[in-house]
């Protein structure tokens, strides 16, 4: 009988931190003009109706398989490199189009004084991510 406050604070709590994140990925995606450029940068702009629809979609769906706790079963190898290289596609087109739009690199070998070996700079950062990525899914997670 006296749980109701708990219960109340905790749903209060959880759509405060929906609202939260959303907010946080509506403002990223809007305030940076990450779809448009990722379009641009794909050579895509008339089907950047696509892409918003995709991040749409993925959002509305994945917030339903946390909700209802459904379980995505990828019982082959093949299915779950596939899964992985589909997810890494995202983030890295993601990423890409969110430094393109900040120009985050050259600011930074700017400040640093790195101007001659921005290449390097970005293979190194590149290699680190990909390296750590492996790690992480190759040993922790096994």
């Amino acid at each position: 009988m006296l749980d109701w406050p708990l219960h109340a604070f905790i749903v209060l709590l959880g759509l405060s931190g929906g609202l939260a994140v959303g907010s946080g990925l509506v403002a990223l995606l809007t305030v940076l003009d990450i779809i448009p450029r990722l379009a641009q940068i794909a050579y895509a702009y008339s089907l950047s109706i696509w892409f918003e629809t995709a991040v749409i979609s993925g959002a509305v769906y994945w917030t339903f398989a946390d909700f209802f706790d459904w379980k995505l079963s990828l019982a082959g190898i093949t299915s779950q490199m596939a899964a992985g290289l589909l997810n890494g596609i995202f983030v890295g087109l993601l990423a890409a189009a969110l430094t393109e739009v900040l120009n985050v690199f050259p600011i930074l070998a700017k400040r640093i004084h790195l101007s001659d070996y921005l290449v390097g700079l970005v293979m190194a950062m590149v290699l680190g991510k990909t390296l750590g990525s492996l790690l992480d899914w190759l040993w922790y997670q096994w």
